[in-house]
């Protein structure tokens, strides 16, 4: 759409970040040769140039694509940045260079390169998404229920309203290991937190206990006979099994010696469990 330029932008990596990026891209009339977040493999040999993150420019783009394209395009723009493309930023400018040109209709053009390739990406993170509405393992420590999950795009914001509506009354934290996000509920709240570097504690007896009967119920409603470990891997793929204590005896994580059963245990310099759920903040309206 504009004249190529020997740039590349970088970014702070915020989704706010990368709009500022598109804003960037306008107002210069110039197209970057790459987008990188702060901190990500830079690769080629580019004049780099650094964008900052401004709120109000943000929200102008933002407010853009719904009015100028359509509210689906906003939808496909922020689940494909949750993706795990390589080179999503560009992909994403792209697809607005296009929106922006040709409008609502830009959702229709799936024969184009572009089009095709963001949405082939959201519906991969869709159905990672879905699997681990199914997959997700939670143990009980103290008062809460905790899970580790280590997927490929980000994909807590997808499995949110799913696990939020189902325990509603329970307070619980999906932990997203590759990411260092951590979804955490408590009743009538809810936020996306970051967290890094936490490990569960020590299971305790009754914990444990709960694990050995599930881990023996999975086995044995199982057909020796009809057993085909070829189809298992294909529906449930083994990246998922390290955190499935059917599929491992465990919980995927070593565990942590010297506390008493029954006792609520952090390893040293890892967040408490009840403390990530105190720093919740009351849930947004958006």
């Amino acid at each position: 759409m504009f004249q190529p330029s020997a740039l590349a932008y970088t970014y702070d990596g915020s989704f706010e970040g990368l709009l500022c990026c598109v804003f960037e891209s306008y107002v210069w009339r110039e197209t970057p040769l790459a987008i990188h977040a702060e901190g990500g493999e830079q690769g080629l040999l580019l004049e780099a140039k650094w964008i900052g993150t401004d709120k109000d420019k943000a929200e102008r783009v933002l407010k853009s694509i719904p009015l100028r394209i359509s509210p689906e395009a906003e939808e496909l723009v922020r689940m494909g940045f949750w993706t795990c493309e390589p080179d999503k930023e560009m992909l994403l400018l792209r697809f607005l260079y296009l929106g922006f040109q040709h409008g609502r209709k830009v959702m229709n053009m799936l024969a184009d390169d572009t089009v095709n390739a963001l949405m082939k990406a959201v519906q991969q993170l869709r159905r990672e998404g879905h699997l681990y509405t199914g997959f997700v393992r939670f143990s009980v420590y103290g008062q809460v229920m905790a899970a580790v999950i280590e997927p490929q795009g980000y994909i807590l914001p997808v499995i949110q309203k799913h696990f939020c509506d189902r325990f509603q009354g329970e307070s619980f934290m999906i932990y997203d290991q590759t990411h260092g996000m951590a979804l955490v509920h408590e009743p009538g709240r809810e936020a996306i937190l970051p967290l890094s570097g936490w490990t569960p504690p020590e299971p305790d007896e009754a914990e444990e206990a709960y694990r050995r009967l599930w881990t023996g119920f999975y086995h044995a409603i199982g057909i020796k006979e009809r057993r085909n470990d070829r189809l298992r891997s294909s529906l449930m793929p083994r990246r998922y099994w390290k955190h499935m204590v059917e599929m491992n005896g465990s919980n995927g994580v070593p565990a942590h010696k010297g506390s008493a059963p029954g006792h609520l245990h952090d390893p040293p310099g890892t967040p408490s469990l009840e403390l990530t759920i105190l720093k919740l903040q009351p849930a947004s309206d958006d």
